[in-house]
């Protein structure tokens, strides 16, 4: 059955590029995931502070390589695509950005990230949210981000705002963690001129 509404972004959009190379404030870089970045992810993951709003651990290096084939092979299935967030000058690891969920015909994704403790505070989150959304708007033609974090991660909330995602609600009970069921907030920011976020 026909349409009446064209899709918001074509189908290869994505699949028909390279997953590009983004510069972003604070001398970062957001760049598509490498084999080499295994074991800073590994690393990562060794963080309580990061395991607590993430429902998957990696127990060794090799683990951590498998998530990044599965990050770089995203980018052709165009459901969702990953990036290293890293320091323009070492290329240290720093963090992760995703567009998540991805609807191109409805021209809507979800965006996730996270940093590494020593990139905490920086402003390092809020700056690659700010670079990818831009991008996600200005060159994909994509029309909303959404954003969702648990209520009770105060950071995360405060990178959203930050970012131009005005909080529109709570989703209640909306996501398993290790230690129960939690409320989620979700905020989004719509493209255009002349709108909020």
């Amino acid at each position: 059955m026909p349409s009446k509404i064209p899709d918001v972004v074509a189908p290869g959009t994505l699949a028909h590029r390279e997953q590009p190379v983004l510069p972003a404030p604070g001398g970062l870089v957001i760049r598509p995931w490498r084999p080499t970045d295994a074991l800073s992810v590994y690393e990562a993951f060794q963080d309580p502070a990061l395991q607590r709003w993430h429902a998957r651990v990696a127990d060794s290096e090799s683990e951590a390589r498998g998530w990044i084939e599965e990050w770089r092979a995203a980018w052709a299935g165009e459901r969702d695509a990953y990036w290293a967030i890293a320091d323009a000058g070492t290329d240290a690891l720093v963090g992760r950005i995703a567009l998540r969920l991805i609807v191109l015909a409805d021209g809507q994704a979800e965006v996730a990230y996270w940093t590494v403790p020593a990139a905490r505070g920086r402003g390092v989150a809020t700056s690659a949210v700010e670079t990818l959304s831009r991008w996600a708007f200005e060159e994909v033609g994509l029309h909303r981000l959404e954003l969702t974090h648990a209520t009770a991660n105060e950071a995360s909330c405060r990178v959203a705002t930050k970012s131009g995602f005005p909080a529109e609600g709570t989703k209640r009970s909306a996501v398993l963690h290790e230690d129960g069921w939690h409320d989620m907030h979700l905020h989004a920011r719509i493209a255009g001129p002349g709108v909020e976020g």
